[in-house]
């Protein structure tokens, strides 16, 4: 707030003040009294109004002034009213206690829609548990009846297990740190068991898996990264060449403060503009346009759960050639004393 804006904010009022004043001087000089009254009169209103708009400018300017600076330091904006005090003039308290009304429904909107949310989550996850009954019994089903048509019907069984999974890692995975558990996880022992998930799904596709060098420890969330690498692997088979078998090859890079696993296809690969936006949610891009598997969520989830695990992901490819996802690893100096 500065004092040219307080002065055209008070611009009428003076007027006022001064057309009253003039009426009034000319009224006492109308029944002939002597102008030094006047005059001591006109010294004393003057300094009177003076020091009041002196002193009403600085309690509202230290309000105003106080309200900008607050807003401009918060990250979150919404704490504004409790950073405040009330101020002394009636303007103030009337823009306080409305910031004070405002900040409090809003807080009553969020958690109305955070019980909505966690609701929505714990029947997601109940949901997704009673899915998983019958397709346990279909598998057991096709386990006891061997044969062409069970190996076909146990690929995609897997498939709609993999959809399960995804529909409870994503309804998690805004809340992730409650469910993780962070410690040595063995590479190794992470992509043995995605391969044997995928098994039949790579077999039937024709495709291959090798891995190299994956005799590493990292910090992280087994079970979370498996579905990561899961993710990865599906992908791999969803976007396969036609021309060419699949091949998948996934290997390790020591870094020395940094861990990458490489997990590199030799598919039919994603075009240059489409890179940037591989990770945004519901982003299918040029080749998900020609699937109507793709949703777009598969990589968006893999990007949500490796930021909160604290990881890196990113991703490089040439159409017709090659896709190529790195995950890095950071090793804390903690691990780093007990090498």
């Amino acid at each position: 707030m500065t004092l040219s804006n307080y002065l055209k904010d008070r611009l009428i009022a003076y007027v006022i003040w001064a057309v009253c004043y003039v009426l009034t001087i000319i009224f006492l000089l109308a029944f002939r009294i002597s102008w030094q009254p006047v005059l001591v009169v006109t010294v004393i209103d003057v300094m009177a109004v003076t020091f009041h708009e002196i002193w009403n400018f600085n309690r509202k300017k230290a309000f105003y002034d106080r309200i900008i600076t607050v807003a401009e330091e918060l990250d979150q904006k919404y704490l504004l009213p409790e950073m405040l005090k009330a101020p002394g003039f009636f303007e103030g308290r009337l823009i306080f206690d409305t910031l004070y009304a405002c900040n409090k429904s809003m807080a009553e909107n969020v958690n109305d829609y955070k019980k909505q949310a966690s609701d929505f989550r714990e029947y997601i996850e109940m949901w997704v548990h009673e899915a998983k009954i019958p397709v346990a019994s279909l598998r057991l089903i096709s386990h006891n009846n061997p044969g062409p048509v069970s190996e076909k019907m146990n690929v995609q069984l897997k498939r709609v297990d993999d959809c399960i999974d995804n529909v409870l890692y994503y309804a998690r995975s805004e809340n992730a740190e409650k469910d993780y558990v962070i410690k040595e996880v063995s590479l190794k022992k992470v992509l043995s068991n995605v391969a044997v998930r995928n098994r039949e799904a790579l077999q039937l596709a024709g495709g291959s898996l090798t891995a190299d060098g994956l005799n590493m420890m990292v910090m992280t969330d087994g079970k979370w990264l498996e579905f990561m690498v899961g993710q990865l692997m599906a992908n791999s088979m969803k976007y396969a060449s036609p021309e060419r078998p699949l091949e998948i090859s996934v290997f390790v890079e020591d870094l020395g403060s940094t861990v990458v696993l490489h997990f590199r296809d030799n598919g039919i690969g994603i075009i240059e503009s489409d890179l940037p936006y591989v990770f945004e949610k519901s982003f299918t891009g040029h080749n998900g346009r020609k699937s109507s598997e793709a949703t777009g969520m598969g990589l968006y989830i893999v990007k949500n759960l490796c930021e909160r695990l604290g990881h890196g992901i990113s991703v490089s490819s040439k159409e017709n050639e090659y896709t190529e996802f790195l995950i890095s690893f950071a090793r804390n100096d903690y691990y780093l004393l007990r090498r």
